[in-house]
C-alpha cells in the first residue's frame, strides 16, 4: 500500500514492521521514523489505528486465556525458525494441537 504521497520512510516499510511499532520492539529511531510518517500519511495512520484497536480487543477478550504449553512451545519453536532463517514446515501449528473443548477439531 502507498498513499501516492513521497516520505522519508515508505509506506511499505512502516506497514511491513507496524507491529514492531504497535508491540514497542523496534529501537527508538525506528519508532521516532514512524510517528513522523503517521504525522504526514492520514492512510497510514488509519492502518494504524485501526490495528491498535484489534490488538487492545484481543488483550481484552483474550488476555487471561492460558496458552496450552506444547502449543506455545510449538509456536516459540517456528518463530526461531523463521528468525534463523531456516525453512519452516508447511503444515499448521495448531493442526498439531490436542482436541480439547478450548480446541475443538477443525471443520
Amino acid at each position: 500500500m502507498s498513499c501516492g504521497e513521497p516520505h522519508e520512510t515508505e509506506c511499505s516499510e512502516v506497514l511491513d514492521h507496524l507491529y514492531e511499532f504497535l508491540d514497542h520492539e523496534m529501537p527508538d529511531s525506528d519508532c521516532t521514523k514512524f510517528e513522523t510518517h503517521f504525522g504526514e500519511c492520514n492512510p497510514c495512520l488509519e492502518k494504524y489505528g485501526l490495528e491498535q484497536a484489534v490488538k487492545k480487543l484481543v488483550k481484552r477478550c483474550c488476555g487471561s486465556d492460558d496458552v496450552p504449553t506444547d502449543l506455545r512451545s510449538k509456536v516459540m519453536g517456528r518463530i526461531e525458525l523463521i528468525r534463523s532463517g531456516q525453512a519452516v514446515p508447511d503444515h499448521d501449528v495448531t493442526a498439531d494441537a490436542p482436541v480439547t473443548a478450548d480446541n475443538p477439531a477443525p471443520g
